[in-house]
């Protein structure tokens, strides 16, 4: 009899706790971190889900930033999207314009339980996933700012000070030649992402319009202007570096890094989010601000980069729920600074960024304040808000497929970015029904 009561207790406990883990509800978040940063994304999944019972959040790597894009808006059209999407900057117009595809942020938060107050949020941040009337629509989970590394050992190497980072464009591409020539390293400068950091921040960054209404937020009907000559100059300069490989290209995105990372390129300019990645390398390594073309009133603020994390409609209520919970826990000062300070990301919240500073982490590394100080430094003008086209994503492919042709040395800058604007133009006007 107490072989069958005690068989009977251990299933009933047993059945208890396979109901209490299914209770659990899952929230899928589809994300494009790779390296450190993606060890970042499943440490931060396993303390939410060691916090609370209730919900589980279920981190899923879906490729590079594009991929993880398309791949959601093919889910969303075979209507199996996930809770949570990681989209970068540049998608930020085409989940603007996915009608009822999504469900704001604020709302998702407040739908939860939770007071939504955007001032808590990092102004520049706040306002550029944001809608006009000022509804944020995604969560801003990792936004960046792009900067200057440089490896110190192949600067002393090459007769440079390792202490002086270069400031401006024409400094960086001195520096550069001084390394290739005087054989400190195989290369002297590399970048990632040409669109973002060399285009749309160098724009913003000097102060000069990437595109006419308002770089696009100010309305969908934009005419690029890329093709000026401050543009022109910039690229062509990058073009000659390239003929004997003081520049080396890397590819569209982030691949440049590993230029960097294996010793092979002693200068990069690439997202501070990137950070991690050069921290695991080993690396004796500094860090400056943007390169800027010298000039009154430069420089004068960077725009966010990075990605932000989307709701997707047609979910359940305990998802909602869930979803809102999670973001409230990475609201949570403790989080939001301890991601800035391991990532190189920037904090969301002011409260994470005063957390940081009053602890002394910018005493100890003032470089690492070089991507707030770039956003924050100066109000924005109609130049340096940001960028937002209703397809940016397939503009940047657009110029990726110029550039490439011009470091290739089948055009120079001034053709590569004069058919870029042509194309571009065309392919705005036809996203926009014109």
């Amino acid at each position: 009899m107490r072989s069958i009561l005690t068989s009977a207790i251990a299933a009933t406990t047993l059945l208890l706790m396979a109901s209490s883990a299914v209770a659990a509800t899952e929230i899928a978040w589809w994300h494009a971190m790779t390296g450190a940063n993606n060890e970042v994304v499943d440490q931060l999944a396993k303390e939410f889900n060691e916090s609370q019972s209730d919900y589980k959040v279920v981190p899923v790597f879906k490729g590079t930033y594009p991929e993880t894009l398309n791949a959601g808006i093919a889910a969303f059209r075979a209507k199996q999207p996930p809770a949570i999407m990681q989209v970068f900057d540049a998608g930020s117009g085409v989940m603007m314009g996915a009608q009822g595809a999504i469900v704001p942020v604020a709302d998702v938060l407040e739908k939860g339980g939770f007071k939504f107050d955007k001032s808590q949020y990092l102004p520049g941040i706040v306002a550029y996933y944001s809608k006009p009337d000022g509804t944020m629509l995604s969560f801003p989970y990792n936004s960046s700012s792009p900067i200057l590394y440089y490896n110190k050992n192949i600067f002393e190497k090459a007769g440079l000070n390792a202490d002086t980072p270069p400031k401006t464009w024409a400094e960086v591409f001195d520096a550069a030649r001084k390394i290739k020539t005087s054989g400190a390293a195989p290369c002297g400068f590399t970048s990632t992402w040409l669109t973002w950091i060399q285009t749309e921040n160098f724009a913003a960054w000097n102060n000069i319009s990437y595109a006419s209404n308002e770089n696009g937020l100010g309305g969908t009907d934009v005419k690029l202007a890329f093709n000026a000559e401050p543009f022109v100059k910039h690229f062509q300069d990058i073009a000659d570096l390239a003929k004997d490989g003081t520049f080396r290209y890397g590819g569209r995105t982030s691949e440049a890094k590993q230029l960097f990372t294996s010793g092979e390129c002693a200068i990069l300019t690439e997202s501070s989010g990137g950070l991690g990645d050069i921290v695991k390398s080993g690396m004796k390594y500094g860090i400056g601000q943007l390169p800027y073309e010298d000039g009154p009133g430069r420089p004068q603020n960077t725009i966010p980069g990075g990605a932000s994390l989307w709701v997707f409609a047609g979910k359940s209520d305990a998802e909602y729920k869930g979803v809102a919970t999670f973001f409230n826990f990475l609201s949570q000062t403790k989080v939001q600074a301890r991601l800035h300070q391991v990532s190189g990301y920037m904090p969301v919240t002011m409260a994470a960024y005063e957390e940081t500073k009053k602890s002394g982490f910018y005493e100890k590394n003032p470089a690492r304040e070089t991507p707030l100080l770039q956003m924050m430094g100066k109000p924005p003008t109609e130049n340096s808000k940001g960028v937002r086209l209703v397809n940016l994503p397939q503009v940047r492919d657009i110029m990726n497929e110029e550039f490439e042709a011009m470091l290739a040395g089948k055009q120079d800058a001034k053709a590569a970015l004069d058919k870029a604007v042509e194309r571009g133009n065309a392919a705005i006007q036809q996203a926009i029904g014109n």
